[in-house]
């Protein structure tokens, strides 16, 4: 398995989202528009990371299913 290089790097996203949600609730009026695109990027980069990560295992999945169909008699 992989070690993670940095650790800060794989919690900015939630982090960022989180940083967002504090200045949703701590604004008022038209200034609640100023965290709107951190949380937009964050989310974005949470999305990313899963769907990615999801489609690693499948071709992960497919390559082992594919190999033990080779083997067989």
């Amino acid at each position: 398995m992989k070690r993670l290089g940095n650790p800060l790097i794989s919690i900015s996203a939630p982090l960022l989202i989180l940083l967002a949600i504090t200045g949703l609730l701590h604004r008022e009026g038209k200034n609640k528009i100023q965290a709107i695109p951190a949380l937009v990027v964050g989310s974005g980069l949470v999305l990313t990371g899963a769907v990615r990560r999801f489609r690693r295992r499948r071709m992960l999945f497919l390559e082992m299913k594919e190999d033990m169909n080779d083997h067989k008699f």
